[in-house]
């Protein structure tokens, strides 16, 4: 898998250089500093973007076992941080993201299904997005080779979410146990036992159909956000487009990102999308780049302080789990003491009040709080 990804990176990498070399590098350039203040208005987009996710990822819960919305939104930006900048195939920060919040008071198996399921939406309300910018662009501009290719791609995309789903359901259940059985050779396994509570919490959280629904509708309105960038950026640019030109380019834009998961941040799977679809409505290709490089400034600028915090909260918890060992080591100790307390030598008196002989002392055991007479 490393050397896929390395294999997938060196290509990409060859694809970005070859696209701003055929530009020109100077009018690519020109075209990043054109933006203005239209890139800072990109990052704020970011921001709110990330953030309205967080919020998305919050509605999951039940409302008796909901976790903070601070630290739902704290966490989702770790994972865009892990998922943008990172080698992971843009879903490992999600396991990371789900982790950390297991460490915050909520069950891991809660936190391991609210991670799925917050996929899962944001997964459908991208297909809608991208059905919703297919369907403007054919409205606009009719059929050509970009709806031809964004429907073949459809056409892949949507029975691989409905197995993500169905893998998420019973039938899923029973394949992974039926695995782990087999390979536990009859002998039971103690991730059964989690992967039971898992399914448990996924039927819950699946089952409300308010709560899903909430965090369709939350997502889908992430996705407009995000056209901000699209639609502000170009028109600092000098190449103002409609609101709806700009839906069609972040849709079929952000579907191109998806498709090349397996390339680290999609690196020149974004900028030949950015090119093919600015055309369309007649962006230069320069311009385009202009685009991806503003969106790529977004990344960094929002990605490197969720690693930075990701960072922060890793060791956190670490210091916290020392304090739990080092507590619990403390309270053995202390238990040990006390037992011994009640199980002490006895202790001898030399002198008595009545002798037993003359000049002869008597002594008395003191053990457990009774005394004994020794001759």
């Amino acid at each position: 898998m490393k050397h896929l990804t390395t294999l997938a990176l060196i290509a990409g990498l060859c694809t970005v250089v070859g696209l701003f070399l055929s530009s020109g590098l100077d009018d690519v350039w020109t075209a990043v500093l054109s933006a203005g203040w239209g890139a800072l208005a990109v990052i704020v987009a970011r921001i709110a973007a990330v953030a309205w996710a967080g919020l998305g990822w919050f509605v999951v819960f039940p409302s008796r076992e909901r976790p903070s919305l601070r630290d739902c939104v704290t966490l989702r930006f770790v994972r865009e941080g892990i998922n943008t900048l990172l080698p992971v195939a843009q879903v490992g920060g999600d396991f990371v993201g789900a982790r950390l919040l297991a460490k915050r008071g909520v069950s891991g198996s809660l936190a391991g299904a609210s991670m799925f399921v917050d996929l899962m939406t944001q997964a459908l309300t991208q297909l809608l997005f991208t059905l919703a910018g297919l369907g403007i662009l054919i409205w606009l501009a009719g059929d050509g080779p970009v709806v031809r290719t964004v429907a073949g791609g459809l056409v892949v995309a949507v029975p691989a979410l409905a197995a993500f789903y169905l893998i998420q359901r019973r039938s899923g259940h029973r394949l992974i146990q039926a695995a782990l059985t087999r390979f536990a050779s009859g002998r039971e396994w103690r991730a059964l036992g989690a992967v039971d509570v898992l399914y448990a919490n996924l039927k819950r959280l699946y089952g409300n159909g308010a709560r899903f629904g909430n965090a369709v509708f939350v997502h889908q309105i992430g996705w407009v956000i995000g056209t901000l960038e699209v639609y502000v950026c170009l028109h600092f640019m000098g190449y103002p487009v409609s609101f709806l030109e700009a839906l069609v380019i972040e849709s079929l834009a952000q579907a191109v990102r998806g498709a090349a998961f397996a390339v680290p941040g999609a690196l020149g799977a974004q900028e030949g999308g950015l090119i093919a679809l600015c055309a369309i409505f007649n962006i230069p290709a320069e311009v385009a780049l202009g685009l991806s490089l503003v969106k790529r400034a977004a990344d960094l600028t929002v990605g490197l302080p969720s690693l930075f915090l990701w960072h922060r909260l890793e060791g956190r918890a670490q210091r916290d789990a020392r304090a739990e060992t080092a507590e619990a080591e403390f309270d053995g100790i202390r238990d040990q003491i006390i037992g011994r307390s009640f199980d002490q030598a006895p202790v001898p008196v030399p002198y008595s009040y009545a002798a037993n002989g003359p000049g002869q002392p008597r002594s008395v055991d003191i053990k457990r709080g009774e005394f004994k007479k020794c001759a």
